[in-house]
């Protein structure tokens, strides 16, 4: 690869500046089940503008999966195809998983996020491939794709016509069009649709379950997306869908068999495996609905245990409630908002920024909306004063209506989200954030409204 491209989730990665660019997207939402699926349909080609050798005995195919990484771009693994032929003793790997990032940055980020996402395939030599995934310790296998003349004359054609410039820009599509089902669609169409026929089937994994399994290395991606993905990811992927997967389509074609016969016998589709580069598996992280879970209700729990009665004066007759200790525990008051208001308001700006501008749907109409509100970010401000001046907010008689209708809505939008999700009135899966999450926001958000603001004082106040 040329400087300023790079591989997506699945294909290798780019030189300089790649973890603060994957980051920045991994955490604006990779998904893209925004479009219905539709088997690939390819235009059909012809043999006097994309020939092949003459002996195709000597074409020799074989399957490239990568496993997944222990880096948030690379949690899903790899799939590429590698193409020897003995006749002009060529030897290249077609990669599906290239884009380029010449925009900049944040243009490129900003039409990641809007949907618009153009991958192309790039060819390169086996050796600088095989490096690249030794670098990122990466295992890697190769298998030899038993194909007869007839099925190799089709996928060779395929993958001329790719190559050709006007070809190898396609709209990438998480699950539905990425470098793994290329190579899938490309197979089941040399073989004649045998590969669709073999998995007609429906597995028990939602897209939900899948993406969850493969990001238990990296917990904050985890939690992430599983708040920020709606109900188009909570059906059941079919086996067709779940060759997505790298691991799952080599797993899948292990157990065909080929046309191809030796000694009266049919050969399996896929044979000679070899280990290129092998390497252990990433380790897996804290379970990120614990750490959510703990992490809110202990720290409120304690606080509530630090309130007290303060009289407002020495001669007035009633008091506000405050806390006991009041340098330190503000100053936890004020960590815990800080951490509550970036991640509420963030996670709410990218679901409902993403309803207006976005074309990945997966993150439209999200009952995490509920929760999750943009304008959480200005309790950043708040939360700073109960950090750094270890003092309750301020009111007045203007701002106290605003600031108590605002806390009870954010307590009636909890109830609500509680009374959908038990009652089943969403398509969304909802449990594991009602679980972790809605008890201690709940606490927190009662908490500040007792504890986190000055009472306004009345107007004929005399004392």
């Amino acid at each position: 690869m040329t400087a300023g491209q790079v591989g997506n989730n699945f294909g290798a990665l780019g030189p300089g500046g790649k973890s603060r660019i994957f980051l920045l997207l991994y955490l604006l939402l990779v998904t893209s089940l925004s479009a219905p699926f539709i088997r690939a349909q390819y235009p059909e080609l012809s043999a006097a503008d994309y020939p092949v050798p003459t002996d195709l005995s000597g074409v020799h195919f074989y399957l490239i999966t990568v496993d997944v990484g222990d880096s948030v771009w690379d949690n899903f693994g790899h799939t590429a195809l590698r193409v020897y032929d003995e006749n002009t003793n060529t030897d290249l790997v077609f990669n599906w998983g290239v884009f380029d990032i010449n925009g900049g940055v944040i243009g490129f980020s900003f039409n990641f996020f809007k949907g618009i996402m153009n991958y192309r395939l790039a060819t390169t030599a086996p050796a600088l491939e095989f490096d690249l995934y030794r670098a990122q310790q990466r295992t890697v296998w190769q298998d030899r794709i038993n194909l007869t003349n007839p099925q190799k004359e089709i996928l060779y054609r395929r993958l001329m016509w790719n190559a050709d410039d006007e070809n190898r820009v396609y709209a990438y599509q998480y699950y539905f069009d990425n470098c793994t089902t290329r190579v899938r669609d490309y197979l089941d169409e040399a073989l004649g649709g045998s590969l669709y026929a073999a998995y007609s089937g429906v597995t028990e994994e939602t897209f939900r379950d899948q993406v969850q399994t493969h990001y238990a290395s990296t917990s904050l991606i985890a939690f992430s997306l599983d708040v920020l993905m709606n109900s188009n990811i909570d059906r059941n992927v079919t086996e067709w869908e779940s060759m997505y997967l790298p691991l799952q389509l080599r797993e899948r074609l292990a157990v065909l068999e080929s046309d191809v016969a030796e000694n009266g016998e049919r050969l399996p589709l896929l044979s000679d495996q070899q280990i290129i580069a092998e390497f252990n598996a990433p380790a897996v992280e804290s379970d990120p609905y614990r750490i959510a879970s703990v992490g809110l209700l202990a720290p409120a729990f304690f606080l509530l245990l630090m309130l007290k009665r303060i009289p407002m004066s020495y001669f007035a007759t009633h008091s506000r409630i405050g806390f006991k200790f009041e340098g330190l525990n503000f100053r936890l008051l004020g960590l815990l908002g800080l951490v509550t208001a970036l991640f509420s308001g963030i996670y709410g700006t990218l679901m409902l920024g993403s309803w207006f501008i976005s074309d990945h749907l997966d993150t439209h109409h999200n009952v995490n909306l509920l929760l999750f509100w943009p304008t959480d970010l200005l309790g950043i401000v708040v939360a700073s004063r109960w950090l750094f001046l270890c003092k309750p907010w301020p009111t007045t008689n203007n701002s106290a209506p605003f600031i108590n209708n605002y806390l009870l809505a954010h307590i009636v939008g909890m109830l609500i989200y509680a009374a959908v999700a038990l009652l089943g009135l969403s398509g969304q899966e909802l449990d594991r954030i009602l679980i972790s999450v809605v008890p201690g926001f709940f606490l927190f958000t009662v908490l500040i409204w007792v504890v986190g603001f000055q009472p306004a004082k009345p107007k004929n106040m005399f004392f």
